[in-house]
C-alpha cells in the first residue's frame, strides 16, 4: 500500500494517513528511548516486535469488549487504525511501586499496592509529560468528568486483561499507560483506546 502524507511522527512510531476517510496507518520505528528522551538509541527489531504485540494484545481488547482504534495490520511495521482524536494524557495503571512512585511516596520497589492506582500526566515532551490531577483536567478543559469516568473504567479494563495475560505466561505487570482518543458519530461521542500496547507502554 503506498503511503499518504505524515501526519505526525513521535519518539517510536510514524502516523500517515490511511487509505480511507477516518483511518491512519501506524509505523513502528526500532527507535528507544527513556528518560523523557534525555536517553536515546537504536534496537534492531523493535519496531517489528511492538507492532506484533500491540496487534495480539487490541485483538484480545476486542474479543472482550474493550472498544480501540486496531483496525488490522499490513505488514511487519505498519497497523491500520481508526482515526481519533487523543485526549492529551497518558493513562498510567500501577498494580506495584516502581519508578516515579516509589521515588516520590517513598515506598519500596516492588510493593503490591492495595489496588490499582490509576495517575494522569498532561502529554507534553517539552514539559517532561508532568503528573496532574482530575482538577486539573477539568480546569483546563482536557477532558469532560464523563471522559473521565469512560477513561477510569476502559483502564482498569486494560489491567484486568493484561494482568491475565501476563499472569498465565508467569509475568508481574508492574505498570504500563495507555492513551485514548475520541470518535465522532454526528453528534455521539465515544472513548477508544488508542496509540499501542507493547512493551514501550
Amino acid at each position: 500500500m503506498a503511503r499518504r502524507n505524515k501526519i505526525y511522527e513521535g519518539k517510536a512510531k510514524i502516523l500517515y494517513e490511511g487509505p480511507e476517510p477516518g483511518t491512519i496507518v501506524q509505523y513502528f520505528k526500532d527507535d528507544a528511548t527513556a528518560f523523557n528522551a534525555e536517553k536515546k538509541d537504536v534496537i534492531d527489531g523493535k519496531g517489528v516486535l511492538n507492532n506484533m504485540l500491540s496487534e495480539y494484545f487490541m485483538k484480545g481488547l476486542t474479543q472482550i469488549g474493550v472498544p480501540n482504534h486496531f483496525i488490522k495490520r499490513l505488514n511487519m511495521r505498519e497497523q491500520l487504525c481508526k482515526s481519533c482524536e487523543i485526549v492529551p494524557l497518558e493513562i498510567i495503571v500501577r498494580n506495584y511501586a516502581a519508578g516515579t512512585m516509589s521515588k516520590r511516596l517513598g515506598i519500596d520497589e516492588g510493593t503490591q499496592l492495595p489496588r490499582p492506582i490509576v495517575e494522569y500526566c498532561y502529554k507534553d515532551d517539552s514539559l517532561g509529560d508532568p503528573l496532574v490531577s482530575e482538577e486539573h483536567i477539568a480546569a483546563f478543559g482536557w477532558a469532560s468528568q464523563q471522559d473521565m469516568e469512560d477513561i477510569l473504567s476502559l483502564a482498569l479494563r486494560v489491567n484486568d486483561f493484561m494482568s491475565g495475560v501476563m499472569f498465565a505466561v508467569g509475568i508481574k505487570l508492574v505498570d504500563f499507560k495507555i492513551e485514548v482518543g475520541r470518535v465522532y458519530d454526528g453528534d455521539f461521542q465515544r472513548l477508544i483506546v488508542a496509540d499501542e500496547i507493547s512493551p514501550d507502554s
